[in-house]
């Protein structure tokens, strides 16, 4: 609008003070688990619906999707999953999602035990609600230990 004149270009530095670059669901490794439990948790309780969890495939495709739509798109199929889904745990048809092709990963061993680490962590926070002591107890390990793998993954505490 500035380019156009629409906007005073003085009016503009005078109000941006402080820019937030929030970054896209899809480069916020972990956060998409996160927020999908979030949001299966209210939906369900909002329409009374006794869905309890996500298939562990389910979480996988979560987690591996793009989500061009961003949040809003992650909000809208959990929401109509929950509203429209049969059993207690959505499962990725549920969403409207595919499972990743199992041969587009790497087959490397390093690469495959951080992939399951990953999983397994990003499904124990995903349960729990995000409580970090559960979680940690769920895991079987301790709360350092924990906040050390969460970063090691890339996993946000603040979801």
């Amino acid at each position: 609008m500035m380019a156009e004149g629409r906007f005073r270009e003085d009016l503009y530095y005078r109000l941006n003070e402080v820019a937030v670059r929030v970054p896209p669901l899809r480069e916020r490794l972990g956060d998409p688990v996160v927020m999908a439990s979030f949001f299966l948790r209210r939906f369900a309780s909002e329409y009374g619906r006794p869905i309890r969890g996500f298939a562990s495939a389910a979480l996988a495709a979560i987690n591996d999707h793009p989500w061009p739509g961003n949040v809003r798109e992650l909000e809208n199929r959990v929401k109509r999953a929950v509203i429209m889904a049969d059993g207690t745990l959505l499962s990725t048809a549920d969403l409207g999602l595919s499972a990743q092709e199992e041969e587009a990963r790497s087959l490397g061993i390093r690469a495959a035990r951080a992939r399951a680490e990953r999983e397994v962590l990003q499904m124990a926070l995903a349960q729990t609600g995000s409580n970090l002591s559960k979680a940690a107890k769920l895991l079987g390990i301790s709360r350092p230990t924990l906040y050390d793998l969460m970063q090691q993954h890339q996993i946000g505490l603040d979801a």
